[in-house]
C-alpha cells in the first residue's frame, strides 16, 4: 500500500488487539501490510479501550498501540466538536455516534478519504464532503 494517510475506526483496533475477534485475521493482515500514517481521535480511543477493558491487559495493549506510534492522536478542537454536533444530527437515523462523528470531522478538516473501519453501514452513508464517499477497507 502507497504511503498515505487513512483514519482509523475502534472497530478495526479492537480486532487487531482481540485475537480472538471475528475480524482480527483480517485486520492484522492490513496492519502487517500497510505503510502509511494512520489517523484517529481521542474518542476512538475511549471506545477501544471501553471495548478491551473485558480482557485481561486489553485496555493496556490498547494504550501501548499508540504509545509505540500505531497511530497518531489528533485532538478535536472547538470547531470538531461543533461540526461533530452537526454530523450526529444530520445522521441521527443512521445512528452516527461521537467517534464516528470525530473521524468525519477529522477526514473534512484534514482531508482524507481513506478509512481502515468495519463499520460499512455507516461509513458507506457519511460523506467527507457533499458528493464525496470514503474509501473503507477491510
Amino acid at each position: 500500500m502507497a504511503e498515505d494517510k487513512w483514519l482509523l475506526d475502534t472497530g478495526p483496533l479492537v480486532a487487531l488487539l482481540h485475537r480472538g475477534d471475528q475480524d482480527h485475521e483480517a485486520c492484522a493482515d492490513f496492519f502487517a501490510h500497510f505503510r502509511g500514517i494512520l489517523l484517529t481521535t481521542e474518542p476512538v480511543l475511549t471506545e477501544s479501550m471501553f471495548l478491551l477493558n473485558r480482557l485481561a491487559g486489553g485496555a493496556s495493549s490498547c494504550l501501548e498501540f499508540f504509545i509505540r506510534g500505531g497511530a497518531v492522536l489528533v485532538p478535536l478542537t472547538q470547531q470538531s466538536l461543533i461540526r461533530c454536533n452537526a454530523l450526529m444530527a444530520k445522521y441521527a437515523d443512521v445512528p452516527m455516534d461521537f467517534a464516528d462523528a470525530s473521524l468525519v470531522a477529522l477526514a473534512q478538516e484534514a482531508r482524507i478519504k481513506n478509512i481502515f473501519t468495519l463499520d460499512h453501514r455507516g461509513f458507506e452513508i457519511f460523506r467527507f464532503s457533499k458528493e464525496s464517499r470514503f474509501i473503507i477497507v477491510p
